[in-house]
């Protein structure tokens, strides 16, 4: 198995807050985020808590009911995130 790039990681995520963000009124499940990706789900998922660290991204942990979710996880653009993609689009 090949190691990826650091250049090809970063732009995977970039993919990531593109997905995001043009998907940014709801907030996406990480299965879902790695098939729009064509993507194995727990590289997708520790390229998103990376992203979390960066304060790119949100994590949803409960349901628009209130529910915590127990093992699922949502994801959304964080405001910083969303702020600078306005930024980049009117530019």
């Amino acid at each position: 198995m090949s190691k990826l790039s650091e250049n090809k990681i970063k732009k995977i995520k970039e993919e990531i807050l593109s997905l995001l963000y043009h998907n940014n009124l709801k907030a996406m499940f990480t299965n879902s985020i790695s098939q729009e990706l064509i993507r194995d789900e727990e590289f997708v998922k520790r390229l998103l808590l990376e992203l979390k660290k960066e304060d790119l991204v949100i994590e949803v942990k409960k349901s628009h009911k209130g529910a915590e979710y127990s093992r699922r996880r949502r994801w959304q653009l964080s405001p910083k995130a969303l702020e600078a993609y306005k930024g980049l689009i009117e530019q």
